[in-house]
């Protein structure tokens, strides 16, 4: 149990898996091998654990609307939840090579990764071919309501776009995280952990200084989409896949399209 209490991020374990398939040299493959300990542990906490949280999430930029956007993201859309209407059967997903990030940790969000679609999104985007489908629990089983896509650290936002427009979805990836010393995971489990993606160090110098080692891109580029919703920013939502204060959820207007996309306040954008 005490290596499962230091599992700290939620989103990050798909976007783990989509790493493995980028081929970095062994230095990298250890360092991520020690991060995927480290995932996944986000519902037990609270709002107030993430107030650092901005630090090391990097959006890509909400861009004007153009011609055909709004066309290209519904049929992307359709696509999706075409292909992923089978695994509403989370069986289904588990016989077509899809694997449960620790299905015995308790989690908001269940990513269920496909290796072999993760290496692929590393050199194309295919809709039908999620590097992750992500589910809710549901009594003993899972309830599906969603996907993950991946795109390699390296691309531009114009890239990103090329794959999903940027007037409609925002793209993030993981930033600026110091992994700490050997000997001192169990420090990022604390109400104000220094070292993480959920800490106050953001910066090499204090990284350095304070004997981590400083990862200034943890992972590729992720975003989620939710075919079955109603309303584009719900499709899209960027705040879904992060903690919520359940309280202030129930104020929040879900169709104001700059709420929901620019109300990541102190998020960097690329």
């Amino acid at each position: 149990m005490n290596k499962i209490a230091l599992l700290v991020m939620l989103a990050l374990p798909s976007a783990w898996l989509f790493a493995q398939a980028q081929h970095h040299d062994d230095d990298a493959n250890a360092a991520q091998n020690e991060l995927s300990a480290t995932t996944g542990a986000m519902s037990h906490q609270h709002h107030h654990d993430h107030e650092h949280m901005s630090s090391h999430m990097l959006m890509s930029e909400l861009r004007e609307p153009e011609a055909g956007d709004q066309d290209r993201a519904a049929k992307i859309v359709e696509q999706a939840r075409q292909s992923l209407e089978k695994y509403r059967d989370y069986n289904v997903a588990l016989a077509d090579g899809f694997k449960i990030f620790l299905p015995n940790v308790k989690q908001p969000m269940y990513h269920f990764t496909n290796y072999s679609y993760a290496f692929g999104a590393a050199f194309g985007f295919d809709p039908t071919r999620p590097t992750s489908l992500l589910y809710e629990k549901n009594g003993d089983g899972y309830k599906l309501i969603g996907a993950m896509y991946t795109a390699p650290v390296r691309f531009t936002e114009d890239q990103l776009n090329e794959r999903v427009p940027l007037s409609v979805a925002q793209w993030h990836q993981h930033v600026n995280m110091c992994r700490p010393p050997q000997g001192q995971q169990r420090e990022m489990l604390g109400k104000n952990p220094k070292f993480g993606l959920q800490g106050s160090i953001s910066t090499r110098q204090e990284c350095e200084a304070a004997g981590g080692t400083f990862m200034p891109h943890v992972f590729g580029w992720m975003v989620h989409v939710y075919p079955w919703e109603k309303t584009p920013d719900e499709i899209w939502s960027v705040e879904r896949q992060l903690p919520r204060d359940k309280d202030k959820d129930k104020d929040k207007d879900k169709h104001d399209h700059d709420h929901d996309h620019g109300a990541m306040s102190g998020m960097q954008h690329n």
